[in-house]
């Protein structure tokens, strides 16, 4: 596989799926000493995603997703540092202390949440990609949401509608097996969760989510049909969260050797060795990046500590969008 892909895009690859493992593990810390409040859903495990889709799109094309956003709103370019301020309540947060969790935010970068209603992004997906449309653009949006969210009636009346308009957009069900507690198993009559877009003839594919060769393949593949005029895609992306739906998740209804199978799979110990063997990368180059992700991380702890809170004229702030708000043009 490794000969698919240059000695570039692995460290890439690398150094963005550890740096999302580092912040969210220091994010549950954090939790546990109650520095971060509410809800808390972390991406441990899925890291080759967003990897995946980051060297599949250009800078551009849109990203929005669910309440598990840490990840993918760092890997589309929201700095750690107002990612770790956000999760503090500070303003200097990417959604200015008011959104928390799950509720990233990132204009400039083209991230467009975090979302905490289940199934809500996925309609929002398409009405951004309707607008692309309208505006003759060449972008693309990827829309992910979760196994859970996929028993929505929003997915059918979007997947419609997103055929029948010709929209540019990439469904990605980011399938980890469970919707908070519940599996697939006990939720669906159809255990294939790809097969949702039969109904309405939109190309489909079922992809291994641990791997970010996978996942940028077949990404790549669905955007260069939506930039061509083809149209949507689905792709159910199988993955595994290692640790609870959220931070306060006992993890009850699954094994130990489940989870620790899922583990042996690990992505970014898989693209560590890619690099060791492949390119021959040493220690002096692993360690590097291990350290320049350990200050981000820690950078992104002293930002966030360091950082005001809001003011009390803030709260009715944000409510409605204002004539004159940075992403509203003629």
């Amino acid at each position: 596989m490794a000969k698919n892909f240059s000695k570039e895009t692995y460290i890439y690859w690398y150094r963005l799926m550890l740096l999302l493992r580092r912040f969210e593990e220091k994010a549950g810390q954090l939790y546990g000493m109650q520095k971060i409040r509410g809800f808390c859903h972390l991406y441990i495990g899925q890291e080759a995603v967003a990897a995946g889709c980051m060297t599949a799109t250009q800078p551009e094309d849109i990203f929005i997703t669910a309440y598990r956003d840490h990840g993918l709103a760092i890997a589309k370019g929201v700095t750690p540092q107002s990612c770790m301020a956000e999760l503090y309540g500070k303003a200097t947060g990417c959604s200015k202390g008011k959104g928390g969790s799950m509720h990233f935010f990132g204009v400039k970068e083209r991230f467009f949440g975090g979302h905490g209603i289940v199934g809500a992004q996925i309609g929002t997906g398409a009405g951004l990609a309707f607008a692309e449309q309208y505006k003759g653009t060449q972008n693309v949006v990827l829309c992910f949401f979760g196994d859970g969210a996929a028993r929505q009636g929003m997915l059918h009346e979007t997947f419609n509608m997103a055929m029948l308009w010709n929209l540019p957009v990439i469904f990605i069900c980011e399938n980890n097996n469970y919707a908070m507690g519940t599996s697939v198993e006990r939720t669906s009559k159809t255990k294939d969760i790809v097969r949702m877009a039969d109904a309405y003839d939109m190309p489909a594919d079922v992809v291994d989510g641990m791997s970010p060769e996978k996942v940028h393949e077949s990404v790549e593949r669905a955007v260069k049909r939506a930039r061509d005029g083809g149209g949507p895609t689905f792709l159910e992306i199988k993955t595994y969260r290692y640790k609870g739906h959220s931070v306060s998740d006992p993890q009850k209804y699954r094994t130990k050797e489940e989870l620790e199978a899922y583990k042996m799979k690990d992505p970014i110990e898989y693209v560590e060795q890619v690099l060791r063997k492949d390119f021959s990368v040493k220690d002096d180059e692993i360690n590097a990046i291990v350290d320049w992700v350990s200050h981000e991380v820690e950078d992104s702890v002293q930002f966030a500590e360091n950082s005001p809170w809001p003011d009390d004229d803030e709260l009715l702030k944000d409510v409605y969008v204002q004539e004159d708000y940075p992403f509203i043009t003629d």
